[in-house]
């Protein structure tokens, strides 16, 4: 429990794919008075996401697939090149995104290093994502990938050299955030280096 916070109550306002929230609470500030506020949060659960690596050909695999949302704010025809990712829901952060790169992409990975956990919108949004890096060779594709039917998925998988993978963060093609920590971060470890260590 926290002690700037006290009298919280929640409210209901939807409950289709996740939850919405009202918060009313009183928080106490800086200078020690407490003060009520009201805040909204969505809740829909925890996510795992994965940046997929091949070291001998130095390139990675990504995703493309309509993100409603970014359609609904301007983004062109809401399609998003990501990196692979889902929820948690009833797993641990590392068979679910070995779940979910399997569905997605069609490859069967055996080992997941975690990177980082990061929340990327935390003034509305509770989701904490769980950031991963795997290798992957051909020899552990099982199928084509493209997602779940049932689930109305309609993925599309891409195979990109690391470095065009990369500037495409500067062109705007690649504007997930979770995509371009991923992509920084291997960048930073020097991923297709001989000084990165697993």
């Amino acid at each position: 429990m926290s002690d700037r916070i006290k009298d919280l109550s929640l409210q209901t306002l939807s409950d289709f794919w996740g939850k919405l929230s009202k918060a009313t609470f009183h928080y106490r500030r800086s200078d020690g008075t407490w003060e009520q506020q009201i805040r909204e949060s969505y809740d829909h659960g925890d996510g795992v996401a994965i940046l997929l690596f091949n070291r001998t050909t130095k390139q990675v695999i990504l995703v493309r697939q309509l993100r409603i949302p970014t359609y609904l704010n301007g983004h062109k025809d809401g399609m998003i090149i990501e990196v692979p990712a889902g929820l948690i829901e009833d797993h641990n952060p590392i068979e679910a995104i070995i779940k979910e790169v399997e569905e997605e992409t069609g490859f069967r990975i055996t080992e997941v290093k975690k990177v980082c956990e990061t929340y990327v919108t935390p003034g509305s949004v509770t989701e904490k994502d769980h950031l991963c890096v795997g290798e992957d060779t051909e020899e552990m594709r099982v199928h084509a990938g493209g997602g779940r039917m049932e689930e109305q998925e309609d993925i599309e998988v891409l195979t990109l050299d690391f470095d065009k993978a990369y500037s495409m963060i500067a062109t705007g093609e690649i504007i997930d955030a979770k995509t371009i920590i991923l992509l920084q971060w291997a960048k930073i470890e020097r991923l297709f280096h001989d000084t990165y260590h697993t």
